[in-house]
């Protein structure tokens, strides 16, 4: 692709040049031919030089096409960092999330990825954080700065329950507080925005016999976030075989509940995730960093075209130099 390929043109001209001396060759070579002695010919012409006699040439009309495609502006898809998106990160603390499944326990792997998530993700990137159990909160409002948002990760604590639905409420809300706050100040109006929510476990507030349909359920959120255009992509995290001990002595299985996270993101327009371990965590914040954090565009590649044609007009010129030619 080119952003102005009517440039392209000239490359008739240069293709001209090429024939043009061509065909002078051949007619110094037929001129020459009308000698009738060629042996009194070899004695007073100078002696021929050899293939290298054309390298000034050559590189002067290979530099004219190079620079002649510079012109046109040649441009290729390339990842660049993204200045401006915000994302709210959104991790389940309820008691679940004490089991040992995942090693040492899925709250402490979890702290570790989202840590790491944090200080990966591109700097431009506005990112806050919420945590949820039988409440949510917004424990940091989206933000550049990473030490906030790595210092509340380090200090999440267990509670009872699990109300995922108003989780994704409160990150709704963070976002459109945050986008209320710079939409005057940005001609551009206020940045894209994703929801990145990690849970171990099904939604347990409010209750019912559907609880991700009532008013402030899951699903009721997730819809509202496709409503706002934000996706909520969501990982979920943990095994199958999970337990925890509430009563001493008495096990309680904590199984994920991968179904009801594949309905929230698409419901939302977002991705779905699992991971089982904290390694696989990291592997999906990784993709997900890079999902968000970078974007695909096109961009100007003329720069090595300007220098390489640069280049070869230096060697065309030295080469005519040191062979004691005129240029064509």
């Amino acid at each position: 692709m080119f952003s102005h390929p009517w440039w392209l043109l000239l490359l008739l001209v240069v293709v001209g040049l090429a024939v043009g001396y061509v065909l002078l060759l051949r007619r110094r070579r037929r001129d020459t031919m009308r000698f009738t002695n060629l042996e009194l010919l070899d004695r007073v012409a100078p002696k021929r030089q050899g293939w290298y006699r054309h390298v000034p040439a050559v590189a002067m009309i290979v530099a004219l096409a190079v620079l002649t495609i510079a012109l046109a502006g040649p441009q290729a898809e390339a990842r660049v960092p993204r200045n401006r998106a915000t994302v709210v990160l959104v991790i389940d603390v309820s008691l679940s999330m004490q089991a040992t499944d995942v090693e040492p326990n899925r709250l402490a792997a979890a702290q570790a990825a989202a840590k790491s998530f944090a200080e990966e993700l591109t700097p431009g990137i506005n990112l806050g954080l919420v945590s949820f159990a039988g409440t949510a909160a917004v424990l940091v409002s989206p933000t550049v700065e990473r030490e906030p948002v790595i210092r509340a990760i380090d200090g999440l604590k267990l509670s009872e329950s699990t109300a995922t639905g108003e989780a994704i409420f409160a990150a709704l809300q963070s976002v459109e507080t945050f986008s209320q706050s710079i939409a005057g100040a940005s001609a551009e109006g206020p940045p894209p925005a994703r929801i990145v929510l990690m849970s171990d476990g099904k939604q347990t507030v409010p209750g019912g016999v559907m609880p991700e349909e009532e008013p402030r359920g899951a699903f009721t959120a997730a819809r509202a976030a496709a409503e706002a255009g934000i996706p909520v992509s969501t990982i979920s995290f943990g095994t199958d075989y999970g337990t925890i001990e509430i009563n001493p002595g008495e096990r309680t299985p904590v199984a994920v509940d991968n179904a009801s996270m594949r309905q929230i993101a698409d419901l939302s327009g977002g991705q779905f995730f699992t991971a089982t371990s904290e390694g696989e965590l990291r592997q999906v914040y990784a993709e997900l960093g890079d999902q968000i954090g970078y974007e695909v565009r096109r961009v100007d590649v003329s720069r090595p075209w300007l220098a390489g044609g640069a280049l070869l007009l230096v060697v065309g010129l030295g080469a005519g130099i040191a062979l004691g030619r005129r240029l064509p």
